[in-house]
């Protein structure tokens, strides 16, 4: 699967410890817990900083805004956001180029450290980007810092080329690690804009592994 820039120590391993030999089959899994689509918690960027389990389930249910970005061609700024008239309370999905690449591409569309301060400053709930990461080796990673240090939900590794832009109840499933940074996730999007989930399910992030 695609990982952060093609390493080969951040792709999932799966060994089988027991086969039909031994009368069952079980297997292992190693995983980076930043693997696919995943949840950021603050300790990623502040040591000792609190971990996935200090965010609010209820944090994880809630309405979101896929905001149609896919005319920015490197990264996104404060001036690309202020179209969109964003409302402090929003979780945002953000939608770029992205989506169109399969595999890790190096020169991805990434969150700029001013739009990323202007969201913080907003007052947003949460932001997803579909990049493995929203910043792209910037120093200190202001992005990050300025959006966990308001312990605004972040999510990374979304697939958003089939969702249009609008509003939609999302989803969040991440696996429940205490003390960890990160945490593979699950994302879906029930709507648009329909809480009940009567409409399909679109999946909104890839399997962890």
């Amino acid at each position: 699967m695609t990982v952060y820039k093609n390493k080969t120590e951040k792709q999932p391993v799966l060994q089988v410890v027991k086969d039909e030999t031994k009368g069952i089959v079980e297997t292992r899994l190693y995983l980076d817990t930043h693997t696919g689509t995943h949840v950021d918690a603050p300790g990623h960027v502040f040591p000792g900083g609190p971990g996935v389990e200090s965010i609010e389930p209820a944090d994880f249910f809630t309405f979101c805004r896929v905001l149609d970005l896919t005319g920015v061609p490197e990264k996104i700024s404060r001036r690309d956001l202020l179209a969109h008239a964003i409302q402090p309370g929003d979780f945002l999905l953000l939608k770029t180029k992205n989506s169109w690449h399969e595999n890790f591409v190096f020169d991805f569309v990434y969150l700029s450290a001013e739009a990323a301060a202007y969201l913080a400053d907003l007052g947003v709930c949460g932001v997803g980007l579909d990049a493995l990461g929203i910043e792209r080796d910037q120093p200190c990673y202001p992005a990050h810092r300025a959006l966990l240090a308001k312990k605004i939900l972040l999510l990374e590794g979304l697939r958003l080329k089939d969702v249009p832009a609008g509003v939609y109840f999302l989803i969040v499933a991440p696996l429940k690690l205490t003390g960890v940074e990160a945490a593979p996730a699950r994302v879906f999007l029930l709507g648009p804009g329909n809480p009940t989930g009567t409409n399909r399910t679109s999946p909104a992030g890839e399997p962890s592994a």
